[in-house]
């Protein structure tokens, strides 16, 4: 099976049964972020314990791109402390800037290493990133709200 065929199913496989899924009522922080371009929309609660990501819960509706990928997300950053959370989420983003020229570190992100593809295309860039950026704009409200 060819790798970008495999990516594909995985990210089809995150969009048909995502991951953390349904709003916990237990939070630090909520925020609601919207892809003004294509008009997906998440909302994204996430609860610290000190530095430790204690839980990301989501919901949200768009393309299979953008809930795929908070999905993987949140399977990526529970349980993380705030400083490695960093790494993982500027290793994504560094993925997603770099037009198809990089592969991502499958050390760092994982399954998250299947947008690859998704970084050819700059009109899909932002549908990868919004669950990514809410979670950042979340978590320094967290740390806000200590």
């Amino acid at each position: 099976m060819e790798l970008d065929s495999l990516y594909q199913e995985v990210i089809l496989d995150h969009y048909k049964h995502p991951a953390h899924k349904g709003l916990n009522p237990i939070f630090s922080a909520q925020v609601h972020h919207v892809n003004t371009s294509c008009g997906d929309e998440i909302t994204l609660n996430i609860e610290l314990v000190g530095q430790r990501i204690n839980s990301i819960t989501w919901d949200g509706q768009g393309c299979s791109i953008s809930q795929a990928s908070v999905s993987m997300m949140s399977d990526l950053l529970i349980g993380k402390r705030l400083e490695e959370a960093d790494v993982i989420v500027k290793s994504f983003s560094e993925l997603m800037a770099s037009k198809g020229t990089s592969a991502g570190d499958p050390e760092i992100l994982e399954d998250a290493v299947a947008f690859a593809g998704v970084s050819k295309f700059p009109g899909r860039v932002k549908c990868a990133l919004l669950g990514w950026m809410a979670f950042k704009d979340a978590a320094i409200q967290a740390q806000t709200n200590e």
